[in-house]
């Protein structure tokens, strides 16, 4: 069994990386396994400690900072959160390919960490313009005026980190981009195989 891919997924909020993951999650032979992420912040409702998140102190975060545990880490109101790397090298021993949807901050932790992995590959999901990304998250109607014009903002900033990423992927089309994606992820697992 080959040891797993890692998966670097960025894109600016409202471009539909949620729709597109759960599609590509039911691709089986992608063999996708989510990232789950370590955070202090306070279990919710139906949460399950190990699946949705690992949920810690602020004083064992830290420590995990320290130790050199975690791929990439940010503070985000008021709470760390982080990607444990023991999680996904065990996910990538199993022959998982792990999937990180980030942002590009943490995506340039990650990147930097991994430049020398030649199975990690990172993915930028980008609108078919920041007219049609405007559209997408009014749409949603469920935001202030002050909290659209934040998000966009935001866009704007990422979209310029795109030149970070390995693959660039337009999402005007759902299926279209999750083809895409797939075919990204099945070349990179070809080579990983082809060179073994």
């Amino acid at each position: 069994m080959k040891k797993g891919l890692l998966i670097v997924f960025s894109g600016p909020s409202g471009v539909g990386k949620g729709t597109i993951i759960t599609k590509l999650m039911k691709i089986e032979d992608l063999r996708l396994c989510y990232s789950v992420s370590m955070t202090t912040r306070e279990k919710r409702e139906g949460e399950i400690d190990g699946v949705n998140y690992f949920f810690v102190s602020e004083e064992e975060f830290k420590k995990a900072i320290y130790d050199g545990e975690l791929l990439e880490h940010a503070v985000f109101v008021d709470h760390f959160y982080g990607t444990p790397k023991k999680y996904v090298e065990e996910k990538r021993s199993e022959g998982f390919n792990v999937l990180l949807e980030i942002d590009t901050v943490g995506a340039k932790q990650v990147m930097n960490q991994m430049k020398y992995d030649d199975e990690c590959i990172s993915i930028f999901l980008v609108p078919p313009s920041l007219e049609e990304l405007e559209a997408r998250i009014r749409h949603r109607a469920s935001e202030t005026e002050e909290v659209v014009h934040k998000r966009l903002r935001k866009a704007t900033q990422e979209l310029k980190e795109t030149f970070r990423y390995q693959y660039i992927v337009c999402n005007d089309d759902v299926d279209k981009a999750v083809d895409s994606i797939a075919k990204i992820i099945r070349e990179a697992m070809q080579k990983v195989k082809d060179e073994a």
